[in-house]
């Protein structure tokens, strides 16, 4: 079931995910998280944006799907600045530095043990998601000015949805 996107200032946002301690009805939730990636036309979906505080993102990129649970980035090499936008953040689009290549380690919606190696678009929205796993958004990266000035913005606009 498509789920509505919590959109900034929506505390959740900020919140530090839980760990995942219990897999029983995770295949519902990540099935959620499928289908309001693709209806939000996003390239990646952390849990708690749409409202559940725990360590879960889906991602699909280069070719490649990968649902991960307790994700922990084990390695990385190199940085690239490219722009991000989020499906939390509409309309914010900015310049985010990145690891090239990153190891992440983490579970499967089963609950088994897997190590992913990613590199270009996918290791950056695994960096992306992760970030939001651990309440860090997009305009955290900005600096203080346009940080105050994109928040007013932000908030504006949803006072108008």
């Amino acid at each position: 079931m498509v789920q509505d996107i919590k959109i900034f200032p929506d505390y959740i946002l900020r919140e530090k995910a839980k760990k995942v301690e219990e897999f029983s009805g995770i295949e519902n939730l990540i099935e959620d998280m499928w289908e309001t990636m693709y209806t939000y036309k996003g390239v990646g979906l952390a849990a708690p944006q749409i409202g559940i505080g725990k360590r879960i993102f889906v991602a699909e990129a280069e070719k490649r799907k990968l649902v991960m649970v307790n994700p922990v980035i084990i390695h990385k090499e190199g940085e690239e600045l490219m722009e991000e936008g989020c499906l939390s953040l509409p309309e914010v689009y900015l310049p985010i530095p990145r690891a090239i290549f990153i190891e992440v380690e983490g579970l499967n919606e089963k609950g088994e043990k897997i190590k992913v190696e990613a590199e270009g678009l996918l290791s950056r929205v695994i960096q992306h998601e992760i970030d939001h796993l651990e309440g860090i958004l997009t305009i955290d990266y900005a600096r203080p000015s346009k940080r105050v000035k994109l928040e007013k913005l932000l908030k504006e606009l949803n006072r108008r949805r």
